[in-house]
Formats: structure tokens, C-alpha cells, sequence
């Protein structure tokens, strides 16, 4: 699908207006360090470097000074738009002052000054009451003689006022639209373009001057007035369709107009489709366009109909003509443009492709890099089985001068040839070799890696050659991780071949004659320098040379191996260090299998508070037998079933507060009971039960605590609010009777939720009580008491609180083995994020699943990332997840979610569930 021509929005000034804006400290610069100005051109150098938002601001004084410096304000102004575009952010008083300062640049008569004022004003974005200031100001320029203050006047008033100051200028802006100063007009266009956003409904009135200006001679106007066009009338299919009829009869003259114009035709003829005589409307239009004096215009036609759905082969030949003219053109961005193009359409029509190859080859040694990388991968794309020696001599000495970025797409294209033509294995698996023994990053070879596995698992005959070439690499491999991979991978798949199996390693290892080799490795390992290699090779001779029956070193073995570890790690850990060396073996069973909650001393010490979603980012929650024994053995819960999943504790209170409460959410299938724990920290106080009551208009649900100091019974209650979430209703309140101070105690409230909804929802919680002072001495409780109340945190019941964290210890072969009619697809806007990291965290924490191999870990610096997720949805659903991340330059990050699971609606799930994250 062809990408909607960027219309600019933003209110930038024209090309002048730029150069003015920025050749202030440029020139200062250039005057304080001439050798650096002559050395511009082959450095990167910045006339910004070092700056720093104190010292800007205190240059900033400038502007008040009783003669104005035009050209130190400009300097300064510049400097303040830099920080400002680089993400620094000023106080509201900082801003406040800078902006009341630039007001006083209103009185300066200099034109380079009065259009950084413009600029500075539209990126300060001022508050209601500051717009006033200069709302008198900016609409005597945009009445001014002058076309260039009434332009810029326009476009900063549009962007700082309101829907009720728009209307008192609408009239104006109606006249500037059809203005015959193309400036000026073209400012109006765009700020229609930006009030469509927020004022439609005023914007829509203008059509009618909107469409004169669409019949403008100046290029530039008609561009922007068909973009406001189309936008003003985009939910109208039938509106565009006859404006798109209305202008293919050749009334628009602009080449940037009729670029726009190509995408609105593409777009209705996917819309209305091809007619029964296989017919498509508006085709002809493409097709005269591609005889259009603009080149741009013929780049764009082509690219649509390349792009059509159904597109045959008759209808690609025009289109495949002028791309391949352009291919020899001395234009870098035509050869650019016209081999992406003829790339993209070599995937699904290589044919018609195939008359180019003779010129794309020339392309192969072009000295832009990304014009050879795009022929070479378009030449495996078409090549036939002939061609591939000759290709690969060719690519050669072209490797060793991309970037791996470039060298990714080259290796995978290979990768696509091998499979294509089986045949060729040979010299492909030796390029292959010979390129992983050159240098590169970790993503570049890790690609390699996985094209020989592939071409190993899928071309029998490579199996061979493959390994080999991966043992040698083992040993000059600079990446741990990626050894550790291969090192598997290779050693599954020479026993699964020598075996003629699928893959089963346990059961391969367990009847095959490799096995005393293997034997043999390990035992070398056991005097290796490394206690962990050490560790892991006893527990492998202890897994594969037990005196156990073979069915029961197959099961065990399995389960150690490929089972879930239902036992908390910090336990496991704790219960080893604990372990003294005797004659009884060390008993795994023997570990706690629930997660004890942080114990009050340490939560003052550390002072931290998990919030409300502390259970998605903590440990990974499992079925507790504990809390499953504990639920199970009060009878208000014998009828919800299988309990499917504990959070972690969630506090409530702060850390170094008087009281210490903490919930901890269990999930049943049809239930979700809270169990509170709640401890008092204060000796000196006695709390007891106050009478239920209504909040917020709804009837309290009950959690009643008991604290009581020696052997007296009191208790307190904590009051929850379920106002915020209406999709649960309650059933069960379970009090406690008693309980000694600075011990834990438990109460707990149920609620039903409905069934195949994925019920969520915010609950406030009160904890009521009254107070009675005791005396630490003799342990005496006065006779009355205070009533109080005492805040909690709000809880939420997240969608992450039905995922079960459940790993995989291999992602891949569990990935293949889910059917993949169950798998969905779909791409995401997650907006601007501070790093990759933080995109990813974010949405493992949204999804509430166990990172697999590691995968949550984002290089540094890196501008894509891959993370595979696995767990458990409620009712025992396996689901697998496979995101692809994406940064672009300004922090705009994109991702790619694919999910296969057991049940294909769970599968859709995911997807709401990231939708609506």
C-alpha cells in the first residue's frame, strides 16, 4: 500500500525564513574559528555544541534591553528553538519569562528578527492567559502590508489560539486562502490543515475557497489546498471518488499536486475494485501519468501501479519500462528510487522483473550504497540458477563496503536463492562460510547463523558442509551468547542426522551409540576451570548415566529440562546456601514454593512502595501451594474451582508508615478473591472494628482485621470501593477473628466476574478503625478510643493478572509446533518513547508473560530488537508471542506483534489486550 504523501503541518517558514533562522550562530562560528568553517564540509561539526540551558536562558536578558541587538536576539532565539527541538524542557516559570521576554521583540523593525519571534511564540505554546498578550500583535501583522509578517502571522496565530478566537477570524483566514500572494495562501492551507484536528467543524465551512485555491497556478497552493481537500472529505468514500474524478480530466498542473493525486486514485481503486471484465477505473489516468514531463510524477504512477492489488502482467509492462530507464539516469535518488521500487515488485512478479537485470547489475558497483545493496538483493531475487556463480563473484569485494544493516538484507536474500534453487547449495554455504569469518556485529552474524541452520534443516545434502562450517566458527566467535546457540543447535542437529529422527534429545541421546562419546566430553569437563561448567556437566552425567529404566531418565529428564520451574528462584537459592553437606542428597521438593512477602524492617530500610502493576514486573507468580491450600481449606472458596494464579504481594501503605497492609490477587476462572495481609507497627495503639458504611454511594465491600496486643480480641475494618470496577460483583467476605500484634493476619473478599470477559477494574480501599492507647508497660488499653480512618492505595485488577508467566526452553521448536492458523498479525504505534528498553518493558509488563532466551535485554544503542514472549492465559491456554521493535530518529517507536496460541480467539485477545494498553 502506497504511503500518504507527508503534508507538512508543521508551521515552519519557507526556505528564507530557514536560512535565517539558522545562519546567525552559524556565521558567529564561522568568524570565532575560520579552520573550522573551511573543515565543514568534511566533519561533522554543530554550532550548538556544549550549550547549556542556564547559560542560554541568562543570554536571554537580551531581550530587554533598550537597544535591541537584531542580530545577538537571533543568535540567542536559535539557541533556545535547539534545546527546545533536543527534547530540554522549561519550567513553567522559565518558560513563562521567555516567552514575556520575546513579546518585547514585537517592537524591533528587523524582518530576520520578526520571523524567529514567529517561531519562538508557535514552540512556546502559551497558555490561555499569555495568548492574550500577543494575540493583538499577531493579528495586526497578519492585516499588514507586508505578505511575509502576514504569513507567518497566520500560521503561529492558528497554532496558539482557540475555537472561540477562531471564529472571530475565521473571515480573515477565508481571505488568505484565496489570497493572490501564494505565500500567504499556502499559510492559510496548512493552518487549516492543523485546525482540522481540533476545530473541524469550522475548517469544513471553508470548502468552498478551499476549491478555488485547488485551481491555482502557483504549484505550491494547489499542493495544499488538494490536501486540505481530501482531508476535509476523507470519511465521504463517495466525496473522493467524485473529486478524484473531477481532477484526473487534467485541471491540476502542479507536480507535487499530482503526486497527491495519484495516491487518492490508488486509494479508490482498492476502494471499488476491479469490475467483472477485469477492468479498473481511473487506470488510465495512472497510466498517462506515466508520460508526465515531472519525474516525480512518473516515479509515483509507476509505484502505484506496481502496488495495485491483482496488478497483471500486461498492466506492469508500462510501468516496468520507466523504471528501467531510470535505472541508468545520473540521478541518484531516480537509480534509488526506481530499483526499490523494481525490489518490491521482484517479490511477487520476478518475471516481469527479469528484462532489468542487465541494467540493475551495473547498479552493483554504484557508490551509493544503498543503490547496490537494493540491485544485488533485487538480482537474487530474479536471478535464474545460472546466473548465481557469477552473482556471488560479484558480491564479493561489495560485502566488505556496507554497513550490516545492509549486509542483514544481502544475507537473508541469499538465504531465500539457496531454498529457491537447492542445487546451488555448494557455493552459496561457502559464501556464507566466508562472510562469517569477517568482521561484524552481532545482528549481522547472528543472521548468517541462522541462514546455515535453516539451509542445514531444510537442503539435506548441506547438512554436512553446514556443521562444519558452524564447529569452525565456534571457535572464533566473539559473542557468548550467539556461541552458546550455535553450540546447541549444532549438536541437536548432528545427532538428529546421524540418527535420521526428528528431533527428541533426550530419547536421541538415550538410545544412540553417541552417547559414550558424549560421556567423554563431559567427564572432561568436570576439571574445567569454571565451577559453573563444572556444575553442568555432573548434573548431565547425573541426568544421562542414572540407574534408572529408560522410561523414567526419558521422563525425568524431560521434565528437568523442558518442564516449568514451579518453584521460586530466591527459595531455591535461600534453601541451597542453607544446605549442609551430609549423606542425605539435597531434596528439591523440600523448598517453599511460595513467595514470602517483604518482611516490615526491610521495607523501611529500602523505602520503596510497589504500585498498583508491581505484580506484572515482579517474580514470576505461579500457582502457590500455600495460598492454594490456604484458599482450599476455607469453605466460602470450595466451589471456585482451580485456583489458576497468586500475584505477588501489591502494597498498599507506604513503607515507614503506622500500619502495613498488602494484597495479594488469586484468580480463579469465574472469581478473583483479594487477600489482604495487614500488620499493625505501632505497641502504643490498640485498634478496633468500626460498623461498615457507604462510600461513594455504594455499599461497602468488607474486609474485616483483626489486631489485638497480648490476649486481647479487637478488630478493624477495611472498607473497599468497587465504584471503578462494575464488572465485578461480590460474593464472600471472610473476616478474621484475631490476631497478635506485628504478626501478618489475612481477611478476604471474593467476587464473581462474567465469564469469556476479561474482566478489569480499580478498587479503593479504606482501612476504618479505632484507635485506643496502650501502655507498653503493664499492657493496659484505655476504655475508649478515637475513630479513625486511614487511606490505602487503589488496586487494579490489569489484564496481566490472566497471564500466567510460563517459560519455554525452546521458543522456536515450541513457536512451529503451535498450529499456525492460530497465529495473528498486526503493527502498533506505541509513540514516542525514550529508548527501545522502555518500549520493551512496557509491553511485556501490558502482557504480564516470561521473556524466553533472554530477549528482554536490549543492546545499547540499538534501533531494532526481536523479544519472545510465552505464558499461560486463564483456562489453560498456552500463548506465544513474538514482538518486533522499531525506533525511527525522533523517538517514534513502532512494533510488530505476532501471537500463536492453543484457541485462535485467545489469539485476538493478545492483540485487544495491546490495543487497548
Amino acid at each position: 500500500m502506497a504511503q500518504p504523501l507527508v503534508v507538512k503541518k508543521d508551521d515552519d517558514l519557507d526556505e528564507e525564513g530557514e536560512h535565517a533562522r539558522a545562519s546567525p550562530p552559524l556565521a558567529a562560528s564561522r568568524a570565532a574559528c575560520p579552520s573550522a568553517a573551511r573543515s565543514c564540509s568534511r566533519q561533522y561539526y554543530s554550532p550548538f555544541l556544549g550549550i547549556e540551558k542556564g547559560a542560554v536562558l541568562q543570554e536571554a536578558r537580551v531581550f530587554h534591553d533598550p537597544q535591541l541587538d537584531a542580530r545577538r536576539c537571533c543568535q540567542v532565539i536559535t539557541k533556545l528553538l535547539y534545546l527546545l527541538n533536543q527534547g530540554d524542557t522549561f519550567t513553567k516559570v522559565e518558560a513563562t519569562e521567555v516567552f514575556f521576554a520575546t513579546t518585547k521583540l514585537f517592537q524591533s523593525k528587523d524582518a530576520g528578527l520578526r520571523r524567529m519571534v514567529y517561531l519562538m511564540i508557535k514552540e512556546l505554546s502559551p497558555s490561555a492567559d499569555e495568548v492574550i498578550i500577543v494575540t493583538s500583535s499577531l493579528m495586526k501583522d497578519m492585516n499588514s502590508k507586508t505578505d511575509m509578517y502576514r504569513a507567518n502571522a497566520i500560521r503561529v496565530l492558528c497554532r496558539i489560539i482557540d475555537s472561540t478566537l477562531l471564529t472571530q477570524i475565521e473571515r480573515y483566514l477565508k481571505q488568505a486562502i484565496v489570497d493572490k500572494n501564494p505565500v500567504v495562501a499556502s499559510a492559510a492551507l496548512v493552518s487549516g490543515i492543523y485546525l482540522l484536528q481540533t476545530s473541524p467543524e469550522v475548517v469544513k465551512r471553508w470548502s468552498n475557497e478551499v476549491q478555488e485555491a485547488v485551481q491555482s497556478r502557483s504549484a505550491l497552493v494547489q499542493f495544499h489546498a488538494l490536501a486540505l481537500l481530501h482531508q476535509i472529505r476523507q470519511n465521504d468514500r463517495l466525496a473522493v471518488s467524485k473529486l478524484v474524478t473531477s481532477l484526473t480530466r487534467g485541471s491540476v498542473r502542479s507536480p507535487l499536486a499530482q503526486c497527491l493525486l495519484i495516491r487518492y486514485t490508488s486509494q479508490v481503486i482498492r476502494e471499488s475494485g476491479a469490475n467483472q471484465g477485469g477492468d479498473r477505473p481511473f487506470f488510465d489516468f495512472l497510466e498517462s501519468c506515466l508520460r508526465n514531463k515531472a519525474e516525480m510524477v512518473i516515479l509515483e504512477a509507476a509505484r502505484a501501479i506496481t502496488e495495485l492489488n491483482g496488478v497483471t502482467s500486461r498492466e506492469l509492462t508500462p510501468a516496468i519500462t520507466v523504471l528501467q530507464l531510470f535505472l541508468s539516469s545520473s540521478k541518484p535518488v531516480l537509480r534509488f528510487a526506481a530499483v526499490r521500487t523494481l525490489n518490491k515488485v521482484a517479490s511477487t512478479h520476478p518475471l516481469a522483473v527479469t528484462n532489468c537485470n542487465i541494467d540493475m547489475e551495473s547498479l552493483i558497483s554504484d557508490q551509493n550504497r544503498s543503490i547496490a545493496t537494493l540491485a544485488i538483493t533485487t538480482l537474487l531475487k530474479t536471478g535464474n540458477e545460472s546466473s548465481v556463480d557469477r552473482l556471488m563473484k560479484q558480491m564479493t569485494n561489495f560485502m566488505s563496503d556496507i554497513a550490516d544493516e545492509f549486509k542483514i538484507v544481502v544475507v537473508e536474500a541469499i538465504r531465500s536463492l539457496c531454498l529457491k534453487f537447492p542445487l546451488k547449495y555448494r557455493s552459496l554455504m561457502n559464501f556464507l562460510s566466508n562472510i562469517l569469518r569477517e568482521e561484524g556485529g552481532f545482528e549481522y552474524k547472528k543472521a548468517i547463523v541462522d541462514s546455515i541452520i535453516i539451509l542445514i534443516r531444510d537442503i539435506p545434502d548441506a547438512k554436512e558442509s553446514g556443521l562444519f562450517h558452524l564447529c569452525e566458527f565456534i571457535e572464533d566467535c566473539e559473542f557468548t551468547y550467539l556461541s552458546t546457540q550455535v553450540i546447541t543447535k549444532a549438536i541437536i542437529l548432528f545427532i538428529s542426522y546421524s540418527m535420521n529422527v526428528d528431533y527428541g534429545f533426550v530419547q536421541i541421546i538415550a538410545f544412540s551409540m553417541n552417547l559414550p562419546r558424549i560421556f567423554v566430553l563431559l567427564r572432561r569437563c568436570l576439571f574445567d576451570g569454571d565451577d559453573e561448567v563444572r556444575d553442568r556437566a555432573t548434573l548431565y552425567l547425573k541426568l544421562l548415566g542414572g540407574e534408572a529404566t529408560v522410561g523414567e531418565t526419558e521422563k525425568d529428564v524431560n521434565d528437568f529440562l523442558f518442564g516449568s520451574l514451579d518453584t521460586p528462584l530466591v527459595n531455591l537459592e535461600t534453601s541451597l546456601r542453607n544446605y549442609e553437606p551430609s549423606d542425605v542428597p539435597f531434596d528439591i521438593s523440600s523448598v517453599p514454593k511460595e513467595t514470602k512477602s517483604q518482611p516490615v524492617a526491610e521495607k523501611k530500610a529500602t523505602g520503596k512502595k510497589a504500585t498498583g502493576s508491581s505484580a506484572v514486573s515482579g517474580p514470576i507468580s505461579t500457582v502457590d501451594a500455600s495460598y492454594e491450600k490456604l484458599l482450599s481449606s476455607i469453605p466460602e472458596f470450595a466451589d471456585f474451582g482451580k485456583l489458576f494464579k497468586s500475584s505477588a504481594p501489591v502494597e498498599l501503605t507506604e513503607a515507614e508508615t503506622e500500619y502495613s497492609v498488602n494484597v495479594v490477587k488469586h484468580i480463579y476462572d469465574g472469581h478473583v478473591v483479594l487477600q489482604y495481609n495487614c500488620t499493625n507497627t505501632i505497641p502504643e495503639q490498640l485498634l478496633e472494628q468500626a460498623s461498615n458504611f457507604l462510600l461513594c454511594g455504594f455499599v461497602c465491600m468488607s474486609g474485616i482485621l483483626s489486631v489485638f496486643l497480648d490476649t486481647s480480641i479487637l478488630q478493624v475494618t477495611v472498607l473497599v470501593d468497587a465504584s471503578e470496577a462494575d464488572e465485578f460483583l461480590e460474593v464472600v467476605s471472610k473476616p478474621l477473628k484475631s490476631l497478635p500484634y506485628d504478626s501478618p493476619g489475612q481477611t478476604f473478599v471474593a467476587f464473581e466476574k462474567p465469564e469469556g470477559v476479561l474482566a478489569t477494574g480499580k478498587f479503593s480501599n479504606v482501612l476504618r478503625f479505632i484507635v485506643k492507647e496502650v501502655d507498653p508497660s503493664s499492657g493496659e488499653v484505655e476504655d475508649d478510643g478515637v475513630e479513625d480512618e486511614y487511606q490505602l492505595e487503589d488496586l487494579e485488577i490489569v489484564s496481566a493478572d490472566y497471564m500466567l508467566k510460563v517459560g519455554v526452553s525452546n521458543f522456536r521448536n515450541a513457536w512451529e509446533s503451535m498450529d499456525p492458523e492460530s497465529e495473528r498479525v498486526d503493527e502498533y504505534g506505541l509513540g514516542v518513547r525514550e529508548s527501545l528498553a522502555e518500549a520493551v518493558s512496557a509491553v511485556i509488563s501490558i502482557l504480564g508473560m516470561q521473556p524466553c532466551e533472554g530477549t528482554d535485554v536490549v543492546p545499547s544503542n540499538s534501533r531494532s530488537h526481536t523479544c519472545l514472549l510465552s505464558g499461560i492465559f486463564i483456562g489453560n491456554v498456552k500463548v506465544l508471542v513474538r514482538l518486533s521493535f522499531g525506533i525511527s530518529a525522533p523517538k517514534e517507536v513502532a512494533m510488530k506483534l505476532a501471537v500463536r496460541s492453543d484457541d485462535p480467539e485467545i489469539s485476538d485477545r493478545i492483540h485487544e489486550i495491546v490495543a487497548n494498553g
